[in-house]
């Protein structure tokens, strides 16, 4: 019995070397702990650079980022002291300084200075500085100054300075500059100076200086200047300067101006509201000018007012309708046309 003992014990105390001299583990059948650069291995392994790294389920330590090309795969967590890396890690990753991947991170990240991935990234991700991905990234991104992904970015991101994804944005981004995408945006968005998309931006947008997007904006947009759209502005739009898009829908309030071309909504802007040569409103306008060069259909209120074509009611200190008959054309207090 005490020799089947002292064999057992010196099974569980082998110290295998690697052919290539390459690690020194105390393990059986891979299962123990490694130290230097072994290939496959179960337990707890350290090593100061990955080389050789093929699969590593347990904790995975070391002092830098993995040789170009990463080729390993941990599974489990992996220890930056004070960086690390593989080619994917799936589970918990802590970095002194970061955390990375040459393809895909999956779990929990965080990184003193940053975490990324050349690939995904799903899960949580916090990076002193910044969080990103070269594909897409699901989930909750931080970083100190910034979050982004190289196409897509679901869940939620909050970046110092700012998030944008160069494809999709979906979910609740905070930028204390900006947040945006190239492409199509919808959600939460609240940028320091703006926020802002490529193409279409659904939900609430909230920028200090603007907020808008290449082809339309629909739902709740606040702009500390401005508000606009390359198509379309649908839903609630306010902005303390101006608010203005090709196609209007719904609610606009402008400190200063506001305007387009097919206007079918409520506006208040105390200053100026203009409608383009041969274009359309229907609705309700509130401006000291209003200045309809094309068909009115509705009411405008203010201290002049001046439309190609009226088809409703205009009441102001001075009143236009180019469609009127002689005499009735300019009026003071209310001028009504009906066609």
């Amino acid at each position: 019995m005490r020799t089947l003992v002292l064999l057992f014990v010196a099974a569980l105390t082998t110290v295998n070397a690697t052919a290539s001299g390459q690690s020194l583990d105390l393990a059986v059948n891979n299962v123990g702990v490694s130290f230097g650069d072994s290939e496959e291995f179960t337990g707890f392994r350290f090593n100061y650079r990955d080389r050789r790294l093929r699969k590593m389920t347990g904790i995975n330590a070391t002092i830098w980022s993995p040789y170009e090309p990463a080729r390993g795969y941990v599974k489990g967590i992996a220890l930056g002291l004070p960086t690390t890396g593989a080619k994917n890690i799936d589970g918990l990753g802590l970095g002194i300084l970061g955390v990375g991947a040459d393809e895909s991170i999956t779990g929990i990240m965080i990184g003193g200075l940053g975490v990324g991935a050349g690939q995904d990234m799903v899960g949580l991700a916090i990076g002193g500085l910044g969080g990103g991905s070269g594909r897409d990234a699901t989930g909750i991104v931080i970083g100190g100054l910034g979050v982004g992904a190289g196409r897509n970015l679901k869940g939620i991101g909050i970046g110092g300075l700012g998030v944008a994804a160069g494809n999709d944005v979906q979910g609740i981004f905070i930028g204390g500059l900006g947040a945006g995408a190239g492409n199509d945006a919808t959600g939460l968005f609240i940028g320091g100076l703006g926020v802002g998309a490529g193409h279409d931006m659904r939900g609430i947008m909230i920028g200090g200086i603007g907020a808008g997007a290449g082809h339309d904006l629909i739902g709740l947009s606040v702009g500390g200047i401005g508000v606009g759209a390359g198509n379309l502005l649908k839903g609630i739009h306010i902005a303390g300067i101006a608010v203005g898009a090709p196609v209007v829908r719904g609610l606009i309030i402008s400190g200063v101006t506001a305007g387009g071309q097919d206007v079918r909504a409520a506006v208040i802007s105390p200053l100026y509201f203009k409608i383009e040569e041969d274009g359309y409103f229907r609705g309700v306008s509130i401006a000291a000018y209003n200045h309809i060069k094309g068909e009115q259909n509705g009411l405008t209120i203010g201290i002049f007012n001046w439309t190609e074509h009226l088809n409703g009611v205009q009441i102001g200190l001075l009143n236009y309708a180019g469609n009127q008959r002689k005499g009735l054309r300019w009026l003071p207090i209310i001028n009504v046309h009906h066609d």
